[in-house]
């Protein structure tokens, strides 16, 4: 099958030996050529998810035509989707994951996609259905931010904060840093949204502390509120107790 006319032409002088192990034992399942097509789009796709999404979409859209059936290319779609912000195509295939055996793993996304449409209502049902299945705590992490996104756009900022900072006690020191860095990143966006600078700062600057890969803006958030800008160097180590200000906020 070649490429339709508004389809990117098929990626060529790619090492397929990039792709994962297991991305590559789904493509086993193809003929030679169809394998090699699928995996060129989705190799590529993967290479330019961050810097362009929407050619990222394009490129795993080609590749899940070719081969609809395969969970691989459904969740290609789906992520390449989300990330170029096509919530309702987004939604579709993580519900194609679900159908084709995936668990609550997708329920993060398919909660953020509700939101995203304008649906909070659905978007809290599938939160809830998401803790129900006792998630791990990366899981857990992501849903509630989704959750906390929806309260804030519905008005109840206040119990945002009130989840964020609940989850920040619950998995003190557990889980990687950038899942902890989210978390206060959330809970300083938020913050600000209430008009609780001060607090925002703070909070920003934990985050930035936690992020040290730089996943985040949290150090540019920081340096708004201050009104100057930060070498993103100084924000190298954790502090010695990343949670102080949660004490701090509650008195």
């Amino acid at each position: 099958m070649g490429p339709r006319a508004d389809e990117p032409p098929v990626p060529e002088g790619l090492d397929l030996k990039e792709l994962p192990r297991g991305v590559r034992a789904e493509l086993r399942g193809l003929s030679a050529k169809s394998a090699e097509v699928v995996g060129a789009y989705l190799l590529q796709a993967g290479k330019l998810v961050d810097e362009d999404p929407e050619a990222a979409y394009l490129h795993a859209e080609a590749a899940r035509r070719r081969a609809p059936r395969l969970p691989i290319t459904r969740e290609a779609a789906g992520e390449t989707a989300y990330a170029a912000a096509h919530y309702d195509v987004a939604l579709n295939e993580f519900r194609a994951m679900r159908r084709m055996g995936g668990g609550a793993e997708y329920l993060a996304l398919m909660a953020d996609c509700e939101r995203a449409l304008g649906r909070p209502q659905q978007a809290l049902k599938l939160v809830k259905e998401g803790l129900a299945a006792d998630p791990d705590l990366p899981s857990v992490v992501e849903l509630r931010l989704v959750e906390a996104g929806v309260r804030r756009e519905i008005g109840q900022t206040e119990e945002a904060l009130r989840l964020l900072r609940k989850q920040i006690e619950a998995a003190g020191p557990r889980g990687t840093k950038l899942s902890r860095a989210r978390l206060r990143y959330a809970y300083a966006d938020h913050l600000e949204a209430a008009g609780k600078l001060a607090e925002a700062e703070q909070w920003f600057a934990t985050a930035a502390m936690l992020d040290t890969e730089g996943t985040t803006d949290a150090a540019e958030r920081v340096a708004q509120l201050q009104g100057l800008t930060l070498e993103l160097g100084d924000l190298d180590d954790e502090p010695e107790d990343a949670d102080t200000h949660l004490e701090e906020a509650d008195e």
